[in-house]
């Protein structure tokens, strides 16, 4: 009778739809139908299903991870499945938090994800399955190589099991986490079996330290960290010199929603922590040190080394540069958004880093790509950390920073995912001219380095064009002889977009002239995921093209024509194609991941763009004039 009965019982199972012995909701939306939008995974449509608990009838069924005890700041998490009747390639794992949220629903309107910015792709996962692996990727799985039996008869397997593993990356966001075993693929999920929830040792640990210039002396950094601390606590640097943290946060409250909520305020948010800063003065330019940060009741961070950069009107510099490129993940995850180039990026500055030969860094907007999805910015903070924890790094705000509609941006759409700069501004103080006013100029070395927001005014006599005007106008050339000008959106590109216009003519129209008036020698944009060189250009007409000295591109500006504009948006995010056609001011134009090494001297700059990947100079440019000869604009 035992036999009969489990040999229907396995049968019963292997008939079960094609989730793992159990059976799944109904389809609501066809995977079809959203497969032209899903930019990065199939994944993608998974909030627009309802999660429900499946129809387990199995007895054998388990999920288990390598460690139950608390989790390291940064640790990778195996997680097992097993007691699995009938194996199938739809059944995943969800990494969770906090272990709490609400998972057995999603929001079925579409319009609730379009906020998250990407406008043709619906965002991966709803609330807090931050990432999510396929069972499938553990090769035995499908085929059932990892086997148990579980019910014997004269020594007969009668049934038997397969089980599985896959790895989670895990940093510390200081709330638990749990992870949940679904059957019916990202199409149709259920819920089969939840872990216990897993904390981390001590969610109070300060982390994530990255520093910034404050003003153009080198002899203060800014040094700004995370921890579950609301208490004030130290930088400790210098062989015995500290600093007490100033300490600020944001609450869904502070983020922005319209008439449906967006994801920053609703299945997007997570507790960010406290944010701290504190500064480090009487430093020297151009020296080294080392800091610790934290307190004796949240801990310590680790001692670190850094660089301060050069004092304005010193002899040299060199810093690197890039816009757009967020973070991928280091396990085999799915994620809310992925930019597939981030990790070579960051590895290769990394080794430039460590080479002592970079004074600064600047990213000049699309920063982190958390576009409301708030635990994604502890996952860049760390991502970053072996760049700007050791140099100054210094950012410029994108529209995946700042546009929301009703927030002020220029731009309506939604593309911070409510987050509005408030996230950008906590984490990445910068010496703006005030709150929601993140534009800035600084010198290092020979350079004078205006900063700007395209996503603010910027039309004729608004507040941040009378500043760029008079930050333009104030350059003394003896002193720092570059003027270098930074924003997200850029004035000259050949890529098109399917979506809005990479390069917006008012903004063309308004900001360029004070370019040409001024004398700009170089422009640095993002915004569009290549790299693009262009002559001397000034209203779509070259105004100077380069001759070879040494076999490089030189452009003399002893002799000023117009500025040398270069897109270099190519730091992580999927790349841009261009366009058949290109205009006569495009005359280098690569799609290949990486960023710019810059070598600026009192009489020239030398530009390499750096394929990530292979770390080959793909393009390299200078520019060079004489002394303190002064230019005229042509007529």
């Amino acid at each position: 009778m035992a036999t009969l009965f489990l040999f229907f019982f396995s049968i019963f199972f292997s008939s079960m739809s094609p989730s793992l012995s159990s059976s799944s909701p109904l389809l609501i939306d066809s995977v079809d139908e959203f497969m032209n939008y899903t930019a990065i995974s199939d994944m993608r449509v998974l909030n627009r299903r309802i999660l429900a608990d499946c129809l387990d009838l199995n007895p054998y069924l388990f999920i288990n991870t390598s460690t139950e005890g608390p989790l390291y700041n940064e640790t990778f998490v195996t997680v097992t499945v097993g007691g699995v009747l009938v194996p199938d390639k739809a059944d995943w794992i969800a990494m969770i938090t906090p272990a709490n949220a609400k998972i057995s629903d999603c929001p079925l309107n579409s319009l609730l994800y379009v906020q998250t910015g990407d406008i043709s792709s619906l965002p991966l996962l709803c609330h807090y399955p931050v990432k999510a692996q396929y069972v499938s990727s553990d090769p035995s799985y499908l085929n059932c190589s990892k086997r148990k039996c579980e019910v014997y008869e004269n020594n007969d397997c009668l049934v038997h099991s397969c089980s599985a593993s896959v790895t989670f990356h895990v940093v510390n966001f200081r709330t638990d986490v749990e992870f949940v075993f679904f059957a019916g693929g990202f199409a149709a999920p259920c819920i089969l079996k939840r872990s216990d929830p897993i904390s981390f040792a001590n969610p109070k640990q300060p982390l994530y330290g990255h520093l910034s210039s404050i003003d153009s002396t080198a002899t203060s950094m800014r040094l700004t960290w995370v921890s579950g601390d609301e208490n004030k606590q130290v930088v400790q640097y210098a062989q015995g010199r500290s600093s007490t943290s100033q300490v600020s946060t944001f609450t869904q409250d502070d983020m922005c929603s319209g008439i449906l909520p967006s994801p920053a305020k609703d299945f997007g948010w997570h507790e960010p922590g406290f944010v701290h800063t504190a500064i480090m003065s009487g430093l020297l330019p151009k020296q080294t040190y080392s800091y610790r940060y934290g307190s004796d009741s949240a801990g310590w961070s680790d001692q670190i080394k850094f660089k301060t950069p050069p004092a304005t009107g010193s002899d040299e510099l060199k810093f690197l540069a890039y816009g757009d490129m967020g973070k991928a993940p280091l396990d085999p995850s799915k994620e809310h958004y992925i930019q597939p180039g981030s990790i070579s990026v960051v590895e290769a500055m990394t080794n430039e880093v460590a080479s002592g030969n970079v004074d600064s860094i600047f990213h000049i907007g699309d920063i982190s790509y958390a576009t409301g999805f708030l635990v994604e910015w502890d996952f860049f903070l760390s991502f970053i950390a072996p760049l700007a924890s050791h140099v100054a790094y210094m950012t410029a705000i994108g529209n995946h920073e700042r546009d929301y509609e009703g927030s002020g941006s220029v731009y309506i759409t939604p593309d911070s995912g409510g987050e509005c700069g408030v996230v950008y501004e906590t984490y990445f103080p910068m010496p703006a001219m005030g709150k929601d006013k993140p534009w800035y100029s600084i010198e290092q070395a020979t350079v004078h380095f205006t900063v700007i927001s395209t996503e603010h005014e910027w039309k004729v006599n608004s507040e941040q064009y009378n500043w760029i005007n008079e930050d333009l106008a104030s350059i003394d050339r003896r002193r720092t002889p570059w003027s270098i000008f930074l924003g997200h959106r850029p004035m000259y590109s050949s890529s098109e977009s399917s979506i809005l216009p990479n390069v917006d003519a008012g903004f063309v129209k308004s900001i360029e002239p004070l370019l040409m008036k001024n004398k700009v020698d170089l422009v640095f944009f993002g915004h569009v995921h290549n790299y693009e060189r262009t002559c001397a250009v000034y209203q779509k007409t070259c105004k100077g093209l380069p001759t070879k000295i040494n076999g490089i591109d030189t452009y003399n500006n002893s002799n000023y024509t117009a500025p040398v504009h270069a897109v270099i948006g190519m730091g992580g995010f999927t790349l841009d194609k261009f366009s058949h056609d290109a205009a006569e001011w495009s005359l280098v134009r690569i799609s290949e991941f990486g960023y710019v090494r810059v070598h600026a001297t009192s009489d020239k700059i030398t530009v390499e763009f750096v394929n990530s990947n292979t770390t080959e100079v793909r393009d390299r440019f200078q520019i060079i004039k004489g002394g303190d000869k002064q230019y005229s604009i042509p007529k």
